[in-house]
């Protein structure tokens, strides 16, 4: 790259860089900003349930029944809330919403627990289906070992022993807050890029830009590449908050996750430059980088496994660089996966980081001459 031009791009980078020093409010917004939101959605972004609403009914009223339900409590999954010895009562607990699940304990529970055939009822509020399938799941296993250890260790035929690799405790946390990172630096990417060179438009100044020596790449390249270095500070600053605030283990190696950040980075300002194109104020591009970043959250596994969609929505999330993003992101943390394993997720975010910003450059090209 010729010296001159070398020296204009960095020019503009000084420019952009000064601007976020001299705005206290925006400094706030790109530092700060994104640590609360990851301790805001760390805490509140959880599959796992705790202390669940639990409406009781034991019709047994015998040591049996009561060790079950202290069985449940101790668990730490269920807490009762309201005991009844009438099942109309946990129907009306579930119907306003007082309980989330209702255990039903049957008059002959002691009596068909010796006898091997013992019966409870587990009743569950199924507009919480997420929850409640959880839950299911807890109580289920519950169940199963009182009753093993209620009939003195005897077990059924088939012996499973379950065993959780990566992420041995099953904390949806750790799985979660590094998604998180992901969202957030998305995020901040789009909206950097796209209300910046909106910015420059509504003041005038953008005008000023384009008839000055500077060549369309070179405005280009100026105003992203501050950006990318932004992001990439948040990256480290949202990396250290997971391991050091949340207790998420990170086996794997920090250049990789550095590499993975920088080609994400890319798709995220390469769309953000594409809606500086087509919007003439910032309210215009901070609403249309919403209608880009929620479907891109939603196909991309962060909330809802890719392989439960249907099938075109699988192949459409090919295209969404968080999906591949996260899965290298998980892998590092979680798996200490090297780039053997996710060399085809590397591959797909270069592709689709140089194919934004050759699509949004030659866009911008076509605004500004």
């Amino acid at each position: 790259m010729p010296r001159e031009r070398l020296g204009r791009i960095v020019e503009v980078v000084r420019k952009e860089l000064l601007h976020v020093r001299r705005d206290r409010r925006l400094w706030r917004l790109l530092f700060i900003g994104p640590l609360i939101q990851l301790l805001v959605f760390g805490y509140a972004v959880s599959t796992d349930v705790r202390d669940t609403a639990t409406f009781l009914v034991d019709l047994s009223r015998t040591r049996e029944s009561r060790d079950l339900t202290d069985a449940f409590t101790a668990s730490g999954y269920f807490r009762i809330i309201g005991r009844s010895m009438r099942p109309a009562d946990a129907v009306h607990a579930l119907d306003h919403g007082d309980a989330l699940v209702a255990l039903v304990i049957p008059v002959d529970f002691a009596t068909d627990l010796r006898d091997g055939r013992a019966t409870v009822q587990l009743l569950l509020d199924g507009t919480q289906s997420n929850s409640a399938t959880v839950a299911q799941g807890y109580a289920e296993r519950i169940v199963q070992e009182y009753a093993i250890a209620a009939r003195g260790g005897v077990s059924l035929a088939l012996d499973l022993r379950a065993r959780a690799w990566f992420n041995p405790d099953l904390v949806s946390r750790n799985y979660n807050v590094p998604a998180v990172a992901g969202a957030i630096i998305f995020l901040m990417s789009l909206l950097l890029t796209a209300l910046a060179v909106v910015r420059e438009r509504e003041i005038g100044t953008l005008e000023q830009l384009m008839v000055s020596p500077l060549a369309p790449f070179e405005l280009i390249a100026g105003k992203t590449i501050p950006f990318a270095l932004i992001a990439l500070v948040d990256v480290l600053l949202v990396t250290a908050a997971a391991l050091f605030w949340f207790g998420v283990p990170f086996v794997g190696s920090l250049p990789l996750l550095l590499l993975a950040s920088l080609l994400f980075i890319l798709s995220g300002l390469g769309v953000g430059l594409l809606i500086s194109t087509v919007s003439k104020t910032q309210q215009q591009a901070f609403l249309a980088t919403f209608l880009v970043f929620m479907p891109t959250i939603l196909l991309s596994g962060f909330m809802f496994p890719v392989n439960s969609m249907p099938e075109i929505f699988q192949w459409l999330t090919l295209a969404n660089p968080m999906r591949h993003y996260l899965e290298i992101v998980r892998g590092i943390f979680l798996k200490g996966a090297g780039i053997a394993p996710l060399w085809r997720q590397y591959t797909v975010l270069a592709v689709l980081g140089v194919s934004a910003l050759t699509v949004a450059g030659g866009r911008f090209r076509k605004v500004v001459g």
